[in-house]
C-alpha cells in the first residue's frame, strides 16, 4: 500500500479498510483524458447533478457554450465522465449522450479494471465526495475541481466480477428505494391536487356580488435595482428574487430566505406586509405569474422580474391571493404568457385578471376554510417529506457501504426486479437550480 501525504490523511481510513482481495489504484491509471475538439455539429451538452451529462436544451436558453466557437468545445461520448462544479455534492457526472461541452471541463474515459457502471456509484458515495473536497482550486475556490490533484488519489477497485455484482446489487436496492420514494412523491402530488381542487371549490361556494379586474383593486410596480451578484450571507437586508416565488414559497410567507448588501438594498424597490409578489419570468407557463402574499414585518427588496401588487385599503388580500390560484386566473396567465423557452408575463396582462367577489362575510369564510385545508395538507406533506429524506439517507449509506466493501455482496442472489431510475423529485430540483455553468478557463 502506498503511503499518503498529510493532505490525504482523510483517505487512509477509506483505503485501508477495503477488503484484502480489493486493490487501490490511482485515478490516472483507471481513466484516460478525452480532449478531442472540432465537432461543431454535435449537440450541446451540460453537466447536472444527478441527471448526469444531458442535452443543453433540457435547460431552455441557458446557452453559455452556444456563444463560443463551437470548434473549441470538447467532445463527450456516451459512457464518459465529466468533472463538473458541484464538487461537494458529487462532481463527476456520467454522459448519457454524445455531444460537445465547455472546454473548461475535464472528460474522463474509464478503462480496465474500472467498470464505468461501478464508478457511477463510487463517484456519488460520501467517501468519494469527501475526496473531491480536497481537490478544489481556481477562481471559484471551493467549487472548481483540479484534476491535477485528483488524478493522483487512490480509489478502491474490487475484482471486475465483484464490481459487476456490486452494480447488480445496488441497482436492485436503489430501485427498491426509488420505488418507495416515487410512491410517496405521488402521494404528495395527490395531496397538492386535492388542495388545489378544494381552493377552487371554496372560491365557488358563495354567490358573486361583483366582478372586477385585478387592476381595479390596487396598483402594480416591478422590482429591480439589484442582481444575484448582490446576494450576501448576513440577514440584515432581505430580498426576494423572481425564482424564489416558484421554488421557495407556497401561497404565503413571512420569512425571506435571501439577503443583499446595503448598497443594493438602498437602490431597490421594496415590498411591504400585505403586498402580493408575482413571478414575471419563468421557464414554463405554469411558473409565470405565480403569486405569493408577503406577511412579514420587514421591508423587503424586490428583484428584477418580480411584479408587485399593492392592494387598496380594505381589501381582503388573502381572498384575493386565493382568487389568483383559481382556474380562471391560471388560464388567463397561460394565455397571456409570452415566449417559448423563457416565458414572460407583464403587469398589464396580470392587471386584467378577472376577480369574482362574494360578500365580505363570505370572503372571510372562504379564507378561513382554505387556510384550514392548506394547514392540514402541509402537515401531511411534511410527514411524507421526512419519510423521503430518511429513504434518501438510507440510499446514500447503502451505496457508500457497498462500494467501499463494508457490505460484502459477493454471495447475494439478485432476484428479478423492475429497474426504477433516480427519483423524479431530484430531477425537478435540478431543473429549478439549473445546470452547472462551466468553470472559469485558465
Amino acid at each position: 500500500m502506498n503511503k499518503y501525504n498529510t493532505h490525504t490523511q482523510f483517505l487512509d481510513i477509506w483505503i485501508s479498510k477495503i477488503p484484502a482481495r480489493w486493490q487501490a489504484h490511482k485515478m490516472k491509471h483507471l481513466f484516460s483524458e478525452r480532449s478531442e475538439k472540432g465537432y461543431p455539429n454535435e449537440p450541446l451538452l451540460v453537466a447536472s447533478q444527478n441527471m448526469g451529462v444531458v442535452p443543453k436544451n433540457v435547460y431552455g436558453n441557458r446557452t453559455v457554450e452556444a456563444q463560443k466557437d463551437l470548434h473549441l468545445l470538447k467532445l463527450v461520448r456516451v459512457g464518459d465522465f465529466v468533472i463538473s462544479l458541484r464538487s461537494f455534492q458529487g462532481g463527476l457526472e456520467y454522459a448519457y449522450y454524445q455531444g460537445i461541452i465547455s472546454p473548461a471541463y475535464t472528460i474522463l474515459i474509464p478503462h480496465e479494471p474500472m467498470s464505468g457502471s461501478y464508478f457511477r456509484y463510487l463517484a456519488k458515495s460520501k467517501p468519494f465526495i469527501g475526496l473531491l473536497t480536497l481537490c478544489v482550486t481556481g477562481i471559484r475556490e471551493g467549487q472548481n475541481i483540479d484534476y491535477a490533484k485528483l488524478k493522483n488519489h487512490l480509489l478502491p477497485v474490487p475484482p471486475r466480477e465483484e464490481q459487476d455484482q456490486i452494480v447488480r446489487f445496488l441497482d436492485w436496492k436503489v430501485s427498491g428505494i426509488n420505488r418507495l420514494i416515487a410512491v410517496k412523491q405521488k402521494q404528495i402530488a395527490t395531496l397538492k391536487e386535492f388542495m388545489q381542487a378544494e381552493i377552487e371549490k371554496q372560491l365557488c361556494a358563495y354567490p358573486v356580488v361583483d366582478t372586477v379586474r385585478l387592476k381595479q383593486l390596487g396598483t402594480f410596480f416591478k422590482g429591480g435595482g439589484f442582481s444575484r451578484d448582490n446576494l450576501v450571507e448576513d440577514e440584515e437586508y432581505p430580498a426576494i428574487l423572481y425564482g424564489d416565488i416558484y421554488t421557495q414559497y407556497d401561497y404565503k410567507t413571512s420569512i425571506i430566505t435571501h439577503h443583499i448588501d446595503g448598497t443594493a438594498y438602498s437602490a431597490s424597490r421594496k415590498i411591504l406586509k400585505g403586498d402580493i409578489v408575482m413571478a414575471g419570468t419563468g421557464e414554463t407557463k405554469d411558473e409565470i405569474g405565480k403569486s405569493i402574499l408577503y406577511m412579514g414585518d420587514q421591508i423587503v427588496a424586490a428583484g428584477g422580474d418580480v411584479i408587485v401588487f399593492h392592494p387598496n385599503g380594505g381589501i381582503n388580500v388573502e381572498y384575493l391571493l386565493y382568487q389568483l390560484y383559481s382556474q380562471t386566473a391560471l388560464k388567463h396567465r397561460f394565455i397571456n404568457g409570452k415566449g417559448d423557452i423563457i416565458v414572460h408575463i407583464y403587469p398589464t396582462a396580470l392587471g386584467n385578471t378577472i376577480i369574482t367577489l362574494p360578500r365580505e362575510a363570505d370572503q372571510n369564510k372562504v379564507v378561513s376554510r382554505i387556510n384550514e385545508i392548506i394547514d392540514q395538507v402541509k402537515k401531511a406533506i411534511a410527514v411524507l417529506t421526512d419519510e423521503i429524506s430518511v429513504l434518501r439517507e438510507y440510499r446514500v449509506r447503502i451505496v457508500a457501504d457497498t462500494v467501499t466493501g463494508k457490505i460484502d455482496v459477493s454471495g447475494i442472489d439478485i432476484p428479478e426486479y423492475e429497474f426504477v431510475d433516480e427519483d423524479t423529485d431530484n430531477v425537478d430540483e435540478n431543473l429549478e437550480q439549473g445546470a452547472d455553468e462551466p468553470p472559469e478557463e485558465e
